[in-house]
């Protein structure tokens, strides 16, 4: 059970919207769970350190500059992390945080979808 605040901590601070690009000097630490790019914020240009935080890199790359990150995008980390922690060739501690981030991008705000013109206007 003294898992279960820190499961719970991470997944609200996961949920908070990703910065999509480093921060230079802003003053502001990247607020990481995994890696180089799994969390609010980056490491770039650093190199991804394994399957998961490519996937959370190649997130960050499709969130905009302080905005949030389309709802397609939160749903490509998603899968690309369900697809880890599914992984058996993986370590028992990557897929446990794979699941965590897969959870995590379920619950991510996105931004709203742009309205869609009607026939003929």
């Amino acid at each position: 059970m003294t898992r279960l605040p820190l499961v719970l901590g991470l997944l609200a601070t996961f949920a908070a919207p990703a910065l999509a690009r480093e921060v230079p000097d802003a003053g502001r630490p990247a607020l990481l769970l995994h890696g180089n790019y799994c969390g609010p914020g980056n490491r770039a240009p650093a190199a991804p350190t394994d399957a998961l935080d490519a996937a959370c890199a190649r997130h960050d790359v499709c969130t905009p500059d302080g905005g949030l990150p389309s709802k397609a995008c939160n749903m490509r980390l998603q899968a690309d992390a369900e697809r880890v922690a599914s992984d058996r060739d993986q370590p028992e501690d990557l897929r446990m945080m794979a699941g965590l981030v897969a959870s995590g991008a379920a619950l991510m705000p996105s931004a709203p979808a742009a309205p869609v013109a009607a026939v003929g206007e």
